[in-house]
């Protein structure tokens, strides 16, 4: 987020913008011309979180760059090509993420040679209870550590969960569910 960047990373910056190069303290160059660079920022997002559902980002454009032109000066801001706004996650995007992050779990899990199955009501809980409208889906990263993750290690702590075995993972009134139990019971 280059707006947490420290003043003197704007002066680096228009350098490289401007000549193409880079030019450290020893006398060494860098050379930029075929370099492609990719600044993220949160500038904004107030006025991107507060379209509706479905509206595209590029409704608030002026808004969002009335707040990046107050926060950068003009020198930097006419050296950047293009200033891309991304619509935020919705409810949808969400079984996705999901799925990428149970990708990593797997992983983990395979070195024991233990499978971990997924019905479609525990993707869309999980889709569910790791989306945030404000902050898209951040918060779901620690749900499956914590309603997840947590209690499967419980259980293999426990011996519950031997290797080789397949986990199944549900969705109940209360949650997830391992294996038919309460994914709770275990955390």
């Amino acid at each position: 987020e280059i707006e947490k960047a420290h003043p003197d990373v704007f002066n680096v910056l228009l350098q490289v913008l401007d000549d193409g190069r880079l030019t450290d303290g020893q006398g060494r160059t860098v050379d930029f011309t075929n370099t492609i660079i990719i600044l993220t920022s949160n500038l904004g997002a107030e006025h991107l979180a507060a379209l509706p559902d479905g509206e595209p980002a590029e409704n608030a454009r002026a808004a969002v760059m009335d707040v990046v032109r107050a926060q950068f000066r003009p020198e930097f801001l006419n050296r950047l090509d293009e200033v891309v706004l991304f619509n935020r996650l919705s409810r949808e995007n969400m079984a996705g993420i999901v799925e990428i992050q149970i990708a990593h779990l797997k992983k983990l899990l395979a070195d024991r040679k233990i499978t971990l199955e997924l019905r479609d009501a525990a993707l869309s809980w999980l889709a569910d209870a790791g989306y945030d409208p404000v902050y898209g889906a951040r918060p779901l990263k620690r749900v499956i550590q914590r309603t997840l993750q947590n209690p499967l290690a419980e259980r293999l702590l426990a011996g519950d969960i031997k290797d080789g075995e397949t986990v199944f993972i549900d969705a109940g009134e209360s949650g997830l569910t391992i294996n038919g139990q309460d994914a709770k019971q275990a955390a």
